[in-house]
């Protein structure tokens, strides 16, 4: 035996020894659950044996009974809560086998050379991470598509080819979906293999029935903080809440230790596939994570907040990824690795996969509502510079110059009085009393404006979801967020809320945008890394914010003057609003 495979071993014990330690903690809360009818039972034994007689010993008996019975039903109420709590399951797309059967084949693959089950389905997230995750309870189990072990060849056994019984308590395998556009199907095979391997220490019964013991506390405690509960229902789900703290308390340093002994033996396990490809392949990892970060944060997050979701999020990462690449000069060795063929290529319809990832990760990182309607559309990149770049520039100098009209700031001196300028938002900003005084108050008056409007915003609710996705990546009523419960959305805010300043200079430098699109020629385009671009005679202007933080942070103009003197802009011209 190598020395992989006993470090394998031992993490595997380890593991199970560390599952042993939560079943006894269940069986003991069993125990004290049971004690006092057990107790009750030996005192009225003895009393129908003739011993332990008297007044005082019956009353024992009787109050001991009484606590029996009060303790069994409490018991049974704590047990039943757990039993119908829903554990919580990770917002995914499903894919079923019809719609990527060449993902499944290369994931039933890998679980053979590992010698492992096969998970029981696919899904897509759109994050850059993969896990296995726990989907046989009972109120999870509509599976996201057919089973990896239902192929050709099936046999009962241990590894793909098993009982479509022993398919259906595989966990299933959920990969992000940033990865299949930017890793080629190498790398992502190695990227999978230890979790893939995963489903080997998943198999034991001692692990699977501690991890689900766990996660249903877990799912107790989060159904006791749920509100909207009556005192009728919500006073027994409270005390259940408190139990299952109490026992989750006791259960969590073995719950981490046997998770992380899993992990350890899983990787053991996964370095007889591709392991030095691995290496290399976490590599893209990290890229992917880089790229991924910047284009929702600077790139899809405008949009989102413009009321439209980009529909190609996974293909546009990998331009994200490109650009960063170019721009750190680590293209050496690209451009051979671009030329292989991308993971997306396993998927049959991958452009309608990367549409419903990129709905979901609207709903989760922003809280968009699951459908599309006038106020919540798809873009394309095309379409991009046009239909969020520029409506987002002339929207956010509209509600600059409405808030300037209600503050009573006059227009700027100029042949038609009526026309928004340029110049009078600089001449507010730049006026007596500076950023302490008309500042604040116009950043104060922007900052309720966007309050308001988010307020009116469509809510976020059940529908349709990307209209066209097909069957292969859920059904027109199957909402990823349905398992995740009643919650808020965005359950995973990009960035904390804008304060009155960045507002206030976002706005100026809309305006400051219009105006050179309107004056000087320029044009609205898209930065894969940093969204929204002013491109002035087909390049980028990325110098426009230290001009405009001088205006708004200290009142000085004069940096801006001389920037649109050098572009050539007229801030005493009209600007169109929308």
């Amino acid at each position: 035996m190598s020395g992989t495979d006993v470090g394998e071993e031992l993490g595997a014990r380890a593991a199970q020894a560390r599952a042993l330690a939560l079943l006894r903690i269940r069986s003991r809360a069993l125990a004290v659950a049971i004690l006092p009818a057990a107790v009750a039972v030996v005192l009225f034994a003895a009393d129908a044996q003739g011993h332990l007689a008297g007044s005082a010993w019956d009353a024992a008996r009787w109050t001991v009974l009484g606590v029996a019975v009060l303790v069994l039903l409490v018991s049974v109420l704590v047990a039943v809560a757990v039993a119908r709590a829903r554990p919580a399951m990770s917002p995914t797309v499903p894919v079923a086998e019809e719609g990527a059967p060449d993902l499944y084949r290369l994931v039933r693959d890998l679980a053979d050379r590992l010698d492992v089950p096969a998970p029981s389905a696919i899904a897509l997230t759109p994050d850059c991470d993969s896990w296995l995750e726990d989907r046989t309870h009972r109120a999870l189990r509509k599976g996201p598509g057919a089973a990896l072990r239902k192929g050709p060849g099936a046999s009962p056994g241990k590894g793909p080819g098993a009982s479509s019984e022993g398919a259906d308590t595989a966990p299933v395998l959920v990969i992000g979906s940033p990865f299949l556009w930017w890793m080629r199907v190498a790398e992502l095979r190695a990227v999978l293999a230890p979790v893939v391997a995963g489903t080997g220490p998943s198999a034991h019964p001692d692990i699977a029935a501690a991890r689900r013991f766990v996660r249903g506390l877990d799912a107790v405690i989060a159904d006791a903080a749920a509100p909207g509960r009556g005192p009728v229902r919500g006073a027994p789900l409270a005390f259940a809440g408190w139990v299952a703290r109490l026992l989750l308390r006791a259960c969590r340093d073995h719950a981490a230790e046997m998770e992380r002994c899993v992990a350890a033996a899983a990787s053991l396990r996964a370095q007889t596939v591709d392991y030095g490809l691995r290496i290399a392949a976490q590599e893209q990892v990290g890229l992917a994570y880089a790229g991924w970060d910047r284009l929702l944060t600077r790139v899809a997050l405008p949009a989102w907040r413009m009321g439209r979701w980009p529909s190609r999020l996974d293909a546009g990462v990998v331009s994200a990824l490109t650009e960063l690449s170019r721009r750190d000069r680590l293209a050496d060795g690209f451009a051979l690795r671009l030329g292989e063929r991308p993971a997306c290529d396993l998927l049959e319809q991958p452009g309608a996969a990367d549409e419903a990832a990129s709905l979901l990760a609207a709903r989760l990182f922003h809280g968009g509502p699951a459908e599309s309607g006038p106020g919540w559309a798809p873009v394309d990149w095309q379409q991009y510079p046009d239909e969020v770049v520029d409506r987002k520039w002339r929207s956010e100098a509209a509600r600059l110059h409405r808030v300037l009209d209600t503050l009573g700031v006059p227009r700027a001196s100029a042949a038609d009085p009526a026309v928004p300028t340029l110049a009078r938002v600089m001449e507010h900003l730049s006026g007596p009393g500076g950023p302490e005084g008309p500042g604040e108050a116009l950043a104060a008056g922007i900052g309720a404006a966007v309050a308001r409007e988010e307020a009116g915003a469509p809510a976020p609710g059940g529908g349709q979801g990307a209209g066209g996705q097909g069957q292969a990546f859920g059904g027109p009523a199957d909402d990823p967020l349905d398992a995740w419960g009643p919650g808020p959305l965005p359950l995973f805010p990009l960035q904390p809320p804008r304060t009155g300043t960045e507002l206030l200079a976002d706005h100026v430098a809309a305006m400051v945008c219009c105006a050179a699109v309107d004056t000087a020629g320029a044009a609205p385009g898209l930065d894969w890394l940093d969204g929204p671009a002013l491109l002035v005679g087909g390049t980028r202007r990325a110098d426009l914010a230290d001009p405009v933080l001088s205006l708004v942070e200290d009142g000085d103009p004069d940096p801006l003057l001389a920037w649109l003197a050098e572009v050539g802009v007229r801030s005493d011209k009209p600007v169109r609003l929308v």
